[in-house]
C-alpha cells in the first residue's frame, strides 16, 4: 500500500509543472505535497537550497507568463525503499517544453525523501541534478 501511495505523490509532484495544451500548471500543489519546512536542493550548475515558497514562486511565474509553454517533466525510472514511516526514492526524469520560442529537452536525477504523516505520505526533502 505505501508503495502505491508514494507513486501517486511522485506522479502528482511531476505533474505540478505540466502546462501542455494551454492548461495552467498547478505548481501551488507543491505546498500540499511538501512539508512546510521541506528542503529543496538544486546541485548545479549553481548549487541552490530553497524553501518551499522560494522554489514555487519563480517556477509559477515562468510557467504562467508565456515564456515556458508545452512544458512537462516525467519520471523515466525510479526505485523506492520504505522503512516504516520513512521512504527514499531515487529516479531519473526527462523534461521538455518551449522556452522563449525555442524547443528544448533535458533530464537528470531526482532524489525524494518521504515521511508518513497523519494525512498520508508527504515529501520532506528533494534534490535534483540536471544532466549538462
Amino acid at each position: 500500500m505505501s508503495q502505491s501511495e508514494i507513486d501517486v505523490v511522485t506522479a502528482e509532484f511531476f505533474g505540478a509543472f505540466d502546462n501542455r495544451g494551454g492548461k495552467a500548471a498547478d505548481v501551488a500543489r507543491i505546498r500540499r505535497l511538501v512539508l512546510p519546512g521541506g528542503v529543496i536542493v538544486k546541485t548545479g550548475p549553481e548549487f541552490t537550497v530553497y524553501s518551499v515558497d522560494e522554489f514555487i514562486e519563480p517556477r509559477e511565474w515562468l510557467l504562467t507568463d508565456g515564456r515556458l509553454v508545452e512544458f512537462s517533466e516525467w519520471e523515466t525510472s525510479g526505485r523506492t525503499e520504505i522503512a516504516g514511516d520513512i521512504a527514499s526514492r531515487f529516479g531519473a526524469y526527462r523534461k521538455s517544453g518551449i522556452l522563449d520560442g525555442e524547443p528544448f529537452e533535458g533530464g537528470g536525477t531526482k532524489t525524494i525523501q518521504f515521511v508518513r504523516t497523519p494525512e498520508g505520505w508527504r515529501i520532506a526533502a528533494f534534490a535534483w541534478y540536471d544532466q549538462p
